[in-house]
């Protein structure tokens, strides 16, 4: 079980800390909560503690894994579905996944298809999204600051992509 000062990925939202457990009472019952302390705009998210692996809450991935990230990051892109509105679609679910190979896909076929053809407003915020979880984990798995982290993902990406 997750217990505090674990560090943590939150799907959609990004990396964090478990700054706490809290027992709060919701709607007529009281549960226990993790108190999640999220470093991008300063947020903390309750989250119960009987469903976080309901809602996909994990550990940050191992430093091992980053092999398998830089992968993913290197291969070329996948062929982009149809409209952008099926493109956004798929790459959503992809996110919702919380899978950071899954997160790192979807950066390197946003920000490819972006070289070749600008994409969408949509998703340009995806891709946004996208980067802001990403980063937000790498940064805790290798244990640098966001703005390296970030470096490193586009090292991969303009290394085999320019």
């Amino acid at each position: 079980m997750l217990q505090v000062g674990d560090q943590v990925v939150y799907p959609m939202h990004g990396a964090g800390e478990i700054a706490g457990i809290e027992e709060c009472e919701i709607m007529g019952q009281v549960k226990q909560y993790f108190i999640l302390q999220l470093p991008v705009g300063d947020i903390r998210i309750m989250i119960p503690t009987d469903n976080a692996d309901g809602i996909g809450l994990r550990q940050i991935s191992p430093p091992e894994m980053l092999d398998r990230v830089a992968e993913v990051l290197l291969d070329e892109p996948e062929r982009p579905l149809g409209s952008w509105n099926k493109r956004f679609h798929s790459n959503l679910n992809r996110l919702k996944t919380g899978d950071i190979l899954e997160v790192a896909a979807v950066i390197r076929n946003l920000i490819l298809q972006d070289r070749r053809k600008r994409i969408s407003g949509g998703e340009k915020r995806l891709l946004e999204l996208a980067r802001q979880i990403f980063v937000s984990e790498l940064s805790f798995a290798l244990k640098l600051p966001t703005e390296q982290a970030e470096g490193w993902m586009m090292e991969k990406l303009d290394s085999n992509h320019s």
